[in-house]
């Protein structure tokens, strides 16, 4: 039987993990898009998650667990179909968006159930819901920007 700082240190793992995979594949969609706005935002988004991570890893230590390394194989997975559909795509930056899009969708998705599942100290639930808050509002922008294309 898991204890509390097991199963808050675990639900936080896994967003930590996806923290990576969004960094990763932000950076991956960095590299497929040749106009330099889009460019410089998926830089930033990248910064960001790579930040997330950071204040993820603090507050999973607090709870005196292990911080995991690395992102999953499904982020992996994601990031090698991007090159696939850039190499394949005639418009990499609609494409790139699309991914980024259904990115943001689920990491929206997985705050939400970790924020309502997780009895959470007041400080980690800060930390997830300026997080979230961040990723649904870039969610908007992405739309935004998909529907310029």
């Amino acid at each position: 039987m898991k204890t509390y700082s097991e199963k808050v240190g675990s639900k936080l793992n896994d967003l930590l993990e996806k923290s990576y995979d969004a960094e990763k594949g932000y950076k991956k969609a960095a590299e497929n898009v040749k106009n330099v706005a889009l460019k410089s935002f998926f830089k930033r988004k990248a910064q960001e998650r790579y930040d997330f991570g950071h204040e993820l890893k603090t507050e999973i230590k607090s709870f005196g667990q292990q911080v995991d390394k690395g992102g999953s194989l499904t982020g992996a997975a994601h990031r090698a179909w991007m090159d696939i559909k850039n190499i394949l795509g005639t418009d990499s930056e609609e494409t790139m968006l699309e991914e980024a899009l259904k990115g943001e969708e689920a990491a929206v998705s997985e705050y939400r159930s970790v924020l309502e599942e997780t009895n959470l100290p007041i400080s980690t639930k800060n930390i997830l819901e300026k997080q979230q808050a961040q990723i649904q509002s870039d969610l908007s922008t992405i739309k935004r920007l998909e529907d310029l294309q």
